[in-house]
């Protein structure tokens, strides 16, 4: 057993308080937040309530859920969710499959334009335009086709679809299964790991995204929950408006709520969800990408 030098123990050490402020930097606007969302709005506005809440209360997640808009908002980003994520693993993996045979004709050709949307975008007006063109804004749509595939995925992918040993493809199509058949029954069920992977890259990139919606759509019935958190934490008349229809509701809380700790409880109502499930797809994530990365 190799006896640790006093540089070893210190090295130890500054790791372990390196790594302890990183934690405590990640982790403490988050609980600030929490903190802030489960006190009284009357008291927090005279400050100093930082670890933990001094007036402990539901009234502020009560008038945040009293609105009623917010569930339509949380209907529209689960149905982009989880519709965004299964079209794009499909449409993904498919093309990956596809790039990642090697009598493809034209391959080349084709991952040197997918590489090159990579580096070089139009940008937001002639983005803006094309999609006016197509049909696009307004609609529900806009939040998915544009995310049906992405480059960097795909390479995920490819070099993930490459470990797989030809001669279980090759015995395949002895037994005259086509292209199609070996995809969707051989390859897809040996490649879970990395399309729980890319799934969960995705679904968290739909769950956070409000730009496109803020951008290419006008109609309220298509504002997803972060754009609603986004127009509530910038807005103060929003936050206030917000304040004052539930203290309406609630009057017996009226005094329980601010327009800040409002603000603060909406963000945890939006963020909850994918903090919560992350956790348990976590590993999926670490060893998909590592097998589509170390062994391509």
């Amino acid at each position: 057993m190799r006896i640790k030098s006093s540089g070893d123990r210190w090295f130890n050490a500054f790791n372990a308080v390196l790594m302890a402020a990183i934690v405590f930097a990640t982790l403490a606007p988050f609980w600030f937040a929490l903190v802030g969302a489960f006190n009284s709005g009357l008291d927090y506005m005279r400050g100093s309530v930082y670890f933990w809440p001094r007036e402990i209360t539901l009234a502020n997640f009560r008038a945040v859920f009293s609105d009623k808009t917010i569930y339509h908002a949380y209907y529209v980003t689960i149905a982009r969710t989880l519709v965004g994520v299964v079209l794009h693993v499909a449409f993904t993996s498919l093309v990956a499959y596809g790039m990642s045979r090697k009598g493809l004709a034209g391959r080349k050709i084709y991952l040197v334009i997918m590489m090159f949307t990579m580096f070089f975008y139009g940008g937001i007006v002639p983005t803006y335009l094309l999609y006016k063109e197509i049909g696009l804004l307004n609609h529900f749509l806009v939040f998915i086709i544009p995310s049906m595939l992405s480059v960097w995925d795909m390479i995920i992918m490819m070099s993930f679809f490459r470990t797989i040993p030809e001669p279980i493809v090759e015995s395949a199509k002895i037994d005259g299964a086509g292209e199609y058949r070996i995809f969707v029954q051989l390859v897809l069920p040996l490649s879970m790991p990395v399309l729980a992977a890319i799934a969960l890259f995705n679904g968290v990139y739909h769950w956070n995204s409000y730009m496109d919606a803020m951008l290419f759509t006008t109609k309220s019935s298509l504002e997803p929950v972060q754009l609603f958190l986004m127009r509530i934490v910038t807005s103060s008349s929003a936050a206030l408006s917000l304040s004052q229809e539930a203290g309406s509701n609630m009057p017996e809380e009226a005094k329980k709520l601010s327009p800040e700790t409002l603000k603060l409880a909406m963000m945890i109502a939006t963020t909850a969800p994918i903090l919560v499930i992350y956790p348990f797809l976590q590993k999926y994530f670490v060893k998909g990408v590592l097998i589509g990365s170390v062994k391509g």
